[in-house]
């Protein structure tokens, strides 16, 4: 990984993957982090959120205009790979045993069923819903002992930015094995259920994504891009530095 807008990320699908699994089948733990807008924005003022998001085993690019904006500045192709992609890729390898936590039980029963369409052996895997609680206060060990009693490979958490990030920091010293990854509204965008969609592939191949994410939860996302905008010259500077 190397350093853009003062977060480590790899562009590169291939080492993504290299890395997940290499830490999968040597018996190694590890969390990934997704990094869109919002937890750029809080990385860059929260250097306490900074150092949990670079001590990640790797970080993926989860918004197309940050990959096309650093690969301006550097003069390269930069891709995103975000979390709805890697969570798709790995539910479709079928070799894998996973462990989902986060979000509601409605979507997930409803994720349940979808994704045991794709591979019939997920029928049997663990889908988690957690209490709503401060992130500080929720009981690392015990949820570490049922993910370790399941020896899952993968854990996806959905509890969003930058909760998750801050969960799965917290849950790792727990952890026997296993890679956890950030995978926010990827449940729900799996699920049948829920106001919570992917954006149509038209707005998404166009970069608007995040416009349709704007108008679909506005009192969510608003604030949140409004966020990121205020410090973008600020980093689009230190960047063209480099």
């Amino acid at each position: 990984m190397q350093s853009y807008f003062n977060i480590l990320l790899e562009f590169e699908k291939t080492k993504v993957n290299k890395t997940i699994e290499d830490t999968i089948l040597s018996g190694k733990k590890g969390y990934v982090c997704a990094i869109e807008a919002n937890n750029l924005a809080i990385a860059n003022r929260d250097i306490s959120f900074n150092k949990i998001v670079n001590n990640a085993l790797v970080n993926i690019c989860d918004g197309a205009n940050i990959a096309a904006l650093a690969g301006h500045i550097h003069k390269q192709k930069f891709t995103s790979y975000n979390g709805n992609s890697i969570f798709l890729h790995y539910i479709g390898q079928k070799k894998f045993r996973h462990f989902f936590i986060g979000n509601t039980t409605e979507v997930l029963d409803s994720l349940k069923n979808n994704l045991t369409k794709i591979d019939p052996s997920i029928s049997n895997m663990t889908f988690k819903e957690l209490p709503f609680l401060k992130v500080e206060d929720f009981d690392y060990k015990n949820i570490a002992e049922e993910i370790n009693l399941d020896s899952a490979d993968l854990i996806w958490v959905s509890l969003g930015a930058p909760k998750q990030e801050i969960f799965m920091s917290k849950l790792l010293p727990f952890l026997d094995k296993g890679v956890m990854v950030g995978v926010g509204a990827a449940f729900n965008f799996n699920a049948s259920t829920g106001n919570v969609k992917r954006a149509p592939q038209w707005m998404i191949n166009i970069r608007l994504e995040w416009l349709y994410r704007a108008f679909e939860e506005p009192k969510k996302n608003v604030p949140r891009y409004c966020n990121f905008l205020k410090i973008l010259p600020k980093l689009y500077l230190e960047e063209c530095k480099k």
